[in-house]
């Protein structure tokens, strides 16, 4: 019941996205500019809690006229601050035991980093990161050269994901210990049990977006992205509680933001997180949120 624990701590869920919407655009957002923690440095070196992690990004990419988008091919401000606050001793999902060293996480348009999943990857089972297919080479630059930063007890696992397009071959799909990289296009692929990587589980038990919510076409694709990948743990009968899905974005447009949430808003009970459970840098006034949602 550690799902019901957490939703009574944070009370009632929203009920008007309107009203949601003109409360998180009346905070005092600060000017992020785009969003970038470097957008022409080549590497960074960033530390989440214990661990120094050099992350390879590509500004050349992000410049490209490359179609379907560039966003994903450097590191945006909130990434980091996510990965600190999701692994933090307080944090309520494993202190509730929502999450902990038997979890599996499937992120959402992780971009090349992979900090997320480096950062969780030694405090859960295994981490599912997608994006699409241009990002696949550098996430698995910066998994495998990060790799020692993260638990080297835990055994890699193949993926089989299967997609509209056919399943992604060997070559598209990397691991570094239990944290995998797999392509994942929310428009045209498909998601299915084997995404999890593992025959051992059927079900993905958080379902995480970081900064994904920035063009308004992608919205319908995102939101059923989730509401498929969550269904997944409805239709799992070896497992009880429901799937966990957190959003987490900076504050740009409050149009985008209010499109988003009116669709997520239809198939999800939605909450956001009050600053007494976030950590310095996300909390008000910081220019970003985060929301957490149950499918209805």
């Amino acid at each position: 019941m550690s799902v019901s624990v957490l939703l009574g701590l944070l009370g009632p869920d929203i009920e008007d996205y309107e009203e949601e919407s003109f409360l998180v655009f009346s905070q005092s957002i600060p000017s992020q500019n785009l969003g970038f923690v470097d957008s022409k440095a080549t590497l960074l070196d960033l530390t989440i809690g214990e661990r120094d992690l050099s992350i390879h990004q590509s500004p050349t990419i992000l410049s490209s006229n490359r179609g379907g988008g560039t966003t994903g091919a450097v590191v945006w401000k909130i990434t980091p601050l996510f990965a600190r606050w999701v692994t933090a001793p307080t944090n309520l999902l494993f202190s509730l035991g929502i999450l902990d060293s038997e979890s599996t996480v499937l992120e959402l348009g992780c971009g090349i980093s992979g900090i997320i999943g480096l950062a969780c990857g030694p405090l859960i089972g295994s981490y599912v990161l997608t994006d699409q297919h241009y990002v696949m080479k550098l996430v698995s630059q910066n998994l495998e050269e990060n790799r020692q930063a993260t638990s080297s007890t835990k055994k890699g696992r193949k993926s089989s994901s299967k997609s509209k397009r056919g399943a992604a071959s060997a070559s598209q799909v990397q691991a570094a210990g239990n944290i995998i990289a797999t392509p994942l296009d929310w428009e045209t692929d498909e998601v299915l049990p084997s995404l999890t990587g593992t025959e051992l589980k059927r079900s993905f038990d958080a379902v995480i977006a970081c900064d994904c919510i920035y063009n308004d076409a992608l919205i319908k694709p995102l939101v059923q992205t989730c509401i498929d990948t969550c269904k997944l743990r409805s239709s799992d009968e070896a497992e009880n509680e429901p799937a966990v899905c957190i959003i987490a974005q900076q504050l740009r447009s409050a149009e985008v933001f209010e499109e988003w949430l009116k669709e997520f808003h239809r198939a999800f009970r939605v909450w956001r997180l009050p600053d007494e459970m976030l950590i310095d840098g996300l909390k008000s006034d910081s220019g970003f949120v985060i929301h957490i949602g149950i499918l209805r």
